[in-house]
């Protein structure tokens, strides 16, 4: 708990710091791509985690791998390593994608549904949230065959749980 509340720290920072040079697409970039390498490269974070590595050579690592991102961002990876924070890279990574969409003011909504669903469906439950949050909606799918049909949408802490599953449940529990 106490690194997400520092990883989170850092990444508001850089967020500031994003956003006074102006380059905070670029940076949101970086980090979506340093999130990324991450979730797909499971080594690379048990090195950054690693007391016995050298901060210099895991600096050299993260330098090899992200050679092409922004100064700020550069910089910033570089005072990470420096701090001896870069176990926590990752989470910071993902805070900031966190912070830079709520700065955005975008929701994701999380939807699951029976079967895929389509463009239109898609578009017609981002219009549905959007008049709840006003925000920009970034939607991700799941489909469960479990739930039989209907959807389950969650935004943020809500959630509406429209599923016929749901339905049979509460059904039987006014039975019995």
């Amino acid at each position: 708990m106490r690194d997400i509340k520092v990883a989170s720290r850092y990444a508001k920072s850089l967020l500031g710091i994003a956003i006074e040079n102006k380059c905070l697409e670029a940076v949101y970039q970086d980090m979506t791509m340093i999130n990324k390498v991450c979730n797909e490269n499971h080594e690379l974070v048990l090195v950054l985690k690693n007391p016995i590595v050298k901060g210099d050579k895991k600096l050299a690592i993260l330098n090899e791998i992200f050679k092409g991102i922004n100064n700020v961002s550069a910089s910033f990876v570089k005072l990470i390593v420096a701090k001896k924070r870069e176990n926590i890279l990752f989470d910071i990574a993902n805070a900031f994608i966190d912070v830079y969409k709520e700065h955005h003011n975008i929701k994701i909504a999380h939807v699951t549904s029976a079967v895929a669903l389509n463009a239109d469906q898609k578009e017609n439950i981002k219009k549905l949230v959007n008049k709840s949050y006003h925000s920009t909606i970034e939607l991700i799918e799941k489909v469960d065959a479990e739930i039989i049909g209907g959807i389950i949408l969650r935004v943020d802490d809500k959630q509406v749980d429209e599923s016929i599953k749901r339905k049979l449940q509460n059904l039987v529990m006014e039975f019995n």
